[in-house]
């Protein structure tokens, strides 16, 4: 017994010495202490982002114009599927400021769009193209939606096409021999 005790103390003697860790530093504290100085210079800068902020601001609005669409919504009516069918909506400008059409996206790859490239002058017109090519089994009543972002505000004008899809007997018969 008393060499049983004698291996099980020299085991945990043996292993609590042979530890080659060492005892983990405590990182280094370190403060920031807020002086007169630093805060009125904090304040200061905070005052230059503020009226940076104030003229990008009066800017943008300065530049910002107002559109209207003669229509927001078309409808195609039964159409035959993989066949392209083509709307121009009429866009004008009705502020004082040029209007720039910055993109035009739709909401599906059965739809492109084109947009006007130069800007559109105040009093004047222009058309953004959607073209809507209903793929081989997109059957049934479809409805897309196109946005429009300009220097305008609202910032965003959403346009609405839709269609009946029907099948098309010349493309199944051109599948068929195939």
């Amino acid at each position: 017994m008393k060499t049983y005790f004698f291996l099980i103390s020299t085991l945990f003697i043996g292993l609590s010495s042979c530890s080659n860790q060492t005892p983990k530093e405590k990182p280094a504290q370190s403060s920031i202490v807020a002086t007169d100085e630093s805060t009125k210079e904090l304040q200061a800068s905070l005052k230059d982002v503020a009226a940076e902020e104030k003229r990008l601001e009066a800017e943008a609005a300065a530049n910002m114009t107002t559109m209207s669409f003669k229509e927001l919504t078309h409808d195609f009516g039964t159409v035959l599927e993989d066949t392209k069918h083509v709307y121009n909506f009429v866009v004008t400008n009705t502020g004082k400021k040029p209007l720039n059409i910055l993109s035009v996206k739709a909401s599906c790859g059965c739809t492109t769009t084109q947009k006007p490239e130069k800007a559109i002058a105040p009093g004047k017109s222009d058309i953004i193209a959607v073209e809507f090519h209903p793929k081989v089994g997109q059957l049934g009543r479809q409805d897309k939606i196109v946005t429009v972002i300009a220097n305008t505000k609202p910032e965003m004008v959403v346009l609405n096409i839709g269609a009946m899809v029907k099948k098309n007997p010349e493309t199944e018969a051109r599948i068929a021999t195939n």
